[in-house]
């Protein structure tokens, strides 16, 4: 039972999962050409409707890239960002279910003015994490089975190791950026807020009411080596990480969808609404 269960979330997690120093070029209303790159939480995964190639990357027309070219009204427009992506598939093809998606920084030329990058989450595992506490935490509501596992005796998080080891990956998919689109401005989009502060929201997200605050503290720090990586590549720096929307958030403010969706969303994923607003956020930060 215990196996059948960690496959189904594994599946349904994983088919799916403050402004920095502005230093990048001024982005041009004019022969205006915006790529979007970035892994789940950019592609939008089950919110209405499906579109590009490959199907497996579970792109939404929906999404909060496709939302800003819209608003923008932008010359050229090319969402190539992809459920499962990590850093490295931004310099090689990504094998998804249905069709291979081809190394998304070749979609940049020296034409493009705008870049939008959203990337990190599953090089650190936030699939297979969520999966892990959400099986302690069905059987164990209270402490932190979560935070034991991932802590060593000595006191180190695993964790925070692997946050450590993907900044320097995102400073080199920036670097990558520059030399590609030199002529861009390039905006790094952080994490919305996925848990409450404290306490949770169990049995409806099974996650014991220790691990809420550990698991919340990750993310936000994740967020922060995505600042950094910013910051010294000239880049800006967009924060989404705002309270009461998350997964134990009501119905109607809920922007990110929890194990069961309510709205059209991939589990733990942000829904229409959590894609409106992280496109209000990012378009007030273009120069």
């Amino acid at each position: 039972m215990s196996r059948l269960l960690r496959r189904t979330m594994t599946v349904l997690v994983a088919s799916a999962l403050t402004v920095g120093t502005l230093a990048s070029p001024a982005f041009s209303a004019e022969a205006s050409r915006y790529v979007a790159l970035g892994d789940s939480f950019v592609a939008g995964p089950l919110v209405p409707d499906h579109t590009g190639s490959p199907a497996g990357c579970l792109r939404s027309t929906g999404n909060y890239p496709s939302l800003m070219a819209a608003d923008l009204g932008v010359d050229e427009f090319l969402d190539v960002s992809c459920s499962g992506a990590v850093t490295d598939d931004m310099f090689n093809a990504q094998n998804t279910a249905v069709g291979t998606n081809p190394p998304q920084l070749d979609a940049l030329n020296e034409q493009t003015t705008l870049v939008t990058l959203g990337i990190g989450g599953n090089d650190v595992g936030f699939a297979n994490i969520l999966v892990d506490c959400l099986l302690s935490g069905s059987t164990q509501p209270v402490n932190a089975p979560c935070q034991d596992k991932y802590t060593h005796e000595d006191g180190t998080d695993q964790l925070q190791q692997r946050i450590d080891e993907t900044k320097p990956k995102v400073e080199s998919v920036l670097g990558e950026i520059a030399n590609r689109a030199p002529n861009a401005q390039v905006i790094v989009v952080g994490y919305p807020a996925i848990l409450p502060e404290a306490d949770g929201c169990w049995p409806k997200v099974p996650l014991a009411k220790g691990d809420i605050p550990y698991l919340d503290g990750i993310e936000q720090s994740l967020n922060s080596a995505l600042a950094d990586a910013a910051n010294a590549h000239g880049a800006t720096y967009v924060e989404n990480y705002e309270r009461g929307h998350d997964v134990c958030a009501p119905r109607d403010a809920r922007w990110v969808e929890g194990v069961i969706p309510t709205k059209p969303a991939a589990p733990v994923h942000p829904n229409a609404d959590g894609m409106q607003a992280v496109a209000q956020t990012v378009l007030g930060s273009i120069a």
